[in-house]
């Protein structure tokens, strides 16, 4: 018979954190299956309060609407091998500085070795846009974007939680 962890008794010693607001729904619904079946901690944090299951280690941090709050919060509160779920760029680099680990929702872990050249591609089409180039935007969320962030979300549990 299952019996459901206790939050005080959590061996979990890393945290999810979610970029929210942005965060699709179906990412959502994998990461809350996935803290639910392992009861790793998980935070999301967004700027407007959202539905999450109810379970002690799944929570929302609501922080004020404004250019990069929630980015900051996230950033502030970071610590070592936690994994932050993000496609800002500029944020998965700062949390790699922590010694953290970003994950974007298409399921491309950013590493060392290859965030300088996506901030690099993200200033270059932030200047086409500004000289009035429409550059389209990123195709939408495929089943396989999704089962490669469920890959990459169960390497990193493997990995941080066994």
């Amino acid at each position: 018979m299952a019996t459901e962890q206790q939050p005080d008794k959590l061996q979990s010693k890393v945290t999810i954190w979610v970029d929210a607001d942005a965060c699709p729904t179906v990412i959502k619904e994998i990461l809350f299956k996935a803290s639910l079946r392992t009861s790793i901690k998980l935070t999301l944090v967004a700027n407007h309060a959202m539905n999450i299951p109810p379970a002690a280690w799944i929570t929302l941090v609501q922080v004020q609407a404004g250019f990069d709050i929630a980015d900051n919060e996230i950033v502030k509160r970071v610590n070592h091998n936690d994994l932050v779920i993000t496609g800002d760029i500029p944020l998965a680099a700062e949390v790699l500085e922590k010694g953290a680990h970003a994950l974007n929702p298409r399921g491309e872990m950013y590493t060392e070795n290859n965030i300088r050249q996506r901030l690099n591609m993200r200033d270059f089409m932030d200047t086409l846009r500004g000289s009035g180039i429409d550059t389209g935007g990123a195709p939408p969320m495929s089943a396989a974007d999704r089962r490669q962030f469920a890959n990459q979300l169960d390497k990193y549990l493997q990995k941080y939680t066994g």
